[in-house]
């Protein structure tokens, strides 16, 4: 098939054009290549049989050429970054709300000749995870309550009878609480995306990923995947800054497993129009992987708990997997513990500019942090 991949230099893009044309695909890359994370322009690592479109999503003319004798479209471009969103509002829902509605309003006028389109979406769209209360059954929390976290209470409580809850497995059928410019930027991407394939018949798929993390992070970005930003800290020899206090917990997905879910969506008709969680359905709490982390690039740095929680974090989210096997027939194959041997050992041959402290700065600045007193 003759492919676009929207994102396509990126670290999870990128992946994909491989595994796209290892599979014979003709696969074209839309990518605007930002400084922010491209700061040395096109990267050595982007597959040079793939052709590249330096451009945004949000020009008309490079998505309409882009989109030329297309048979199928990835939808990875994004800004991304959940603190970055919340002083910078205006950027993230001009390129990822305004620049989808452009692709899928292109997308729509083409619709005898595009088979299918897969979109990127995101777990930062639930707000907090699911949890099970003793007395109340399920329970879907909303956003945290700002008073009580300035007392350090982080866990949240069963918001009918006041007890304590246990996080369990999210499924696709919780409510959505987005806490960020950025989690609400990828739900419309996700909606738009779903709602004009529905009605253009055009079928679409929305991959809910969870913490991706891999080779080809942006390393001197501080506002990627937490696994790069903690990488970036120790290849400095720098200790990672945690936030909170180190227990909240998150699901991390391996890169060539995003890519598996991507490949089988593509092929497999069984989740059009749908939304579909891709994790690796364990939990892991953050400290954890910052230990993990300096283990495996050989680092005897201790990471710095800031007893601090940036407004728009959320305190644990796993992934529920089990429709994405269902429908797909994901299984992910990579082990965390594997995936950071491999992701260390990439790292310590790179170089990076460690910018977590500049990107504190900026969120203490625009007084989105909440300290404990």
């Amino acid at each position: 098939m003759r492919i676009l991949v929207t994102g396509g230099a990126g670290f999870i893009g990128s992946h994909l054009v491989d595994a796209l044309v290892a599979r014979g695909h003709k696969v074209r890359v839309l990518d605007s290549l930002i400084e922010q994370v491209h700061p040395g322009g096109k990267p050595q690592f982007l597959n040079p049989v793939a052709e590249l479109l330096v451009g945004d999503v949000g020009d008309v003319e490079a998505v309409r050429a882009a989109l030329d004798g297309v048979e199928a479209v990835f939808h990875q471009a994004a800004e991304v970054g959940v603190g970055q969103s919340m002083y910078e509002p205006v950027r993230y829902m001009t390129t990822n709300t305004i620049g989808t509605t452009l692709l899928v309003d292109e997308i729509r006028k083409r619709k005898d000749t595009i088979k299918k389109v897969v979109v990127a979406s995101s777990m930062s769209i639930y707000g907090e995870g699911e949890y099970e209360c003793a007395k109340c059954g399920s329970v879907a929390p909303a956003v945290r309550d700002l008073e009580k976290l300035q007392t350090g209470a982080w866990d949240i409580v069963c918001p009918q009878c006041g007890g304590g809850l246990t996080p369990v497995a999210t499924r696709e059928t919780k409510q959505l609480f987005p806490a960020s410019v950025y989690a609400v930027s990828k739900q419309d991407q996700e909606q738009l995306s779903l709602i004009m394939g529905r009605a253009y018949g055009i079928p679409t798929v929305a991959l809910r990923y969870f913490n991706g993390y891999g080779t080809r992070q942006a390393l001197s970005n501080p506002y990627t995947g937490v696994c790069a930003i903690f990488c970036s800290r120790m290849l400095n020899n720098k200790a990672p800054l945690i936030y909170e206090d180190g227990k909240q917990t998150r699901d991390f997905v391996h890169v060539s497993d995003i890519v598996q879910a991507n490949l089988l969506a593509l092929q497999n008709s069984a989740a059009d129009y749908q939304a579909i969680n891709v994790g690796s359905g364990e939990p892991i709490d953050i400290s954890a992987v910052a230990q993990l982390l300096a283990e495996a690039m050989g680092k005897d740095i201790r990471a710095e708990v800031t007893e601090q929680m940036r407004v728009g974090d959320i305190r644990h989210c796993v992934a529920d997997i089990s429709k994405a096997k269902r429908l797909l027939g994901y299984k992910p194959q990579v082990r965390l513990a594997e995936g950071m041997r491999e992701l260390s050992a990439w790292v310590t041959q790179q170089t990076a500019e460690d910018r977590a402290a500049q990107a504190a700065e900026e969120l203490e600045k625009n007084k989105l942090v909440v300290s404990a007193v």
